[in-house]
């Protein structure tokens, strides 16, 4: 019987020759469209602003654009910094049943090597397919034990980049197999640095699309791995989680689907620990119809991941501010949604949100709990000033497979992202490049809000 990373590189390498089309094709279109919507305003923002001037470049060394500084780089320059600016503003997509961010860092390596190959929109799409599928499918292994310490989208995000980066170098499957075992060894990003105030949370997929590709360079230069790096006793799985990985789980139904087509766009600007409560509240005010000066108190009652991650009460920064439940929620009942806009520092110090803030509270609820990653669910207890007492279970979270957001409210998020970054020429440019063209995305020029505007080249 084969080694899992046997079955997933030879599943990789099977997308040389499927047919990408139909479902398969709209869903990469969109997922590149929202890793766009995501990576422009996290290429004007700390990190990645701080991180280009860190790790210079000389013009023209390299085919890869980066969107961070405006400039050629080599292909893994270019991904560590794109890839770091589109986790900046927490909009990137989701693989839920594996906690799993693959957009960051998969097509920001995919992108950059593309750019540098002079590869056609045909191959770029394959290997983003075929590294989501390694990604999620091994994220579907170790989860959800891998996330009490292990920063998914950097450990996992390494592999799912290293295969989209063999694809593009032309490895066979035992090449493909090579960057994977490599990339494993390069995995890491531990969960401390999600929960303090620093900004390292989006270095992390950044350093997993640079790694995947040194993985993939090196495979491709005929350094080897080990083939049962993934589930042997000693491996990545039993490194990062409490057994040596359920792969029988994580490889059901390998050739009948494939993950990029089951992914959540996130509908909030936060945390998706958050979105349950956001979405709950939304629901509750609309039906009963009050607002926060109404409100005595609010009890959250999540999953252990959002109270271990989200039960921030007095948030110190935007990036801590993402991850504060107090503060998203009070946020959504004041400002009536959570976007940029929420995280800008004279909103982050408003005394009626802070007010709010000390009215909510987060508590975990063993029996959701039990049903995470699969289900991400929030129940919700409202006591009003009038004397009513609400509650609310939401079972779903707005943008999963179960409650989609349609093609039209994905184009207007990124249209919203885009704003004041592109002009809106150059951003329809874009859009209908990517979901209708038949070339790579184009270089951009993106500049910080208040100075000229970018334009296409």
């Amino acid at each position: 019987m084969s080694s899992p990373l046997s079955a997933l590189a030879r599943a990789a390498c099977d997308w040389r020759r499927r047919p990408i089309e139909g479902a398969v094709e709209w869903a990469v279109r969109r997922a590149i469209l929202d890793w766009f919507a995501t990576t422009l305003p996290g290429c004007v923002r700390a990190p990645a602003t701080m991180l280009a001037k860190a790790v210079p470049e000389t013009d023209g060394s390299g085919g890869a654009w980066s969107y961070v500084d405006g400039r050629s780089s080599t292909p893994r320059r270019a991904a560590l910094l794109n890839a770091t600016a589109s986790h900046t503003v927490e909009f990137d997509d989701i693989f839920k049943d594996g906690g799993y961010h693959p957009g960051s860092p998969t097509i920001a390596a995919a992108l950059a090597l593309s750019q540098h190959l002079g590869s056609s929109l045909g191959e770029l799409h394959r290997a983003v397919v075929a590294g989501y599928e390694v990604g999620c499918r091994i994220s579907l292994a170790i989860q959800p034990s891998h996330y009490t310490f292990w920063h998914t989208t950097s450990t996992v995000g390494t592999m799912g980049a290293a295969v989209a980066g063999a694809m593009l170098l032309g490895a066979d499957e035992r090449g493909v197999g090579n960057a994977l075992a490599l990339a494993s060894s390069f995995a890491g990003g531990h969960q401390q640095n999600l929960r303090g105030q620093g900004l390292a949370k989006a270095l992390h997929p950044g350093h997993a699309a640079d790694a995947g590709l040194l993985a993939a360079m090196a495979a491709a230069a005929g350094i080897a791995g080990s083939s049962d790096s993934l589930d042997a006793e000693n491996g990545f799985a039993a490194a990062t989680s409490d057994t040596t990985g359920d792969w029988e789980g994580a490889l059901a139904g390998l050739g009948e689907w494939t993950p990029i087509t089951r992914m959540t766009v996130k509908a909030h600007g936060c945390c998706g620990h958050i979105f349950p409560a956001l979405d709950a509240i939304a629901v509750m005010s609309e039906r009963h119809s009050f607002r926060g000066r109404g409100i005595a108190r609010i009890e959250v009652h999540g999953y252990r991941a959002t109270e271990a991650m989200c039960n921030r009460p007095d948030p110190a920064s935007a990036q801590d501010a993402r991850f504060s439940l107090q503060y998203c929620l009070a946020a959504r009942l004041i400002l009536g949604a959570v976007r940029l806009a929420a995280f800008e520092e004279d909103t982050l110090a408003r005394a009626d949100i802070r007010e709010l803030m000390t009215r909510i509270s987060v508590f975990e609820d063993p029996a959701l709990s039990v049903l995470y990653p699969h289900r991400r669910q929030a129940r919700l207890r409202v006591i009003l000033r009038d004397g009513r007492v609400l509650e609310h279970l939401q079972q779903t979270r707005r943008g999963d497979p179960e409650d989609p957001l349609s093609d039209a409210e994905l184009i207007a998020k990124f249209h919203e992202l885009a704003s004041g970054i592109l002009s809106d020429a150059d951003a329809a440019s874009l859009r209908d490049g990517i979901l209708y063209g038949a070339d790579l995305p184009p270089e951009l020029l993106v500049v910080p809000a208040g100075q000229a505007k970018g334009s296409l080249p």
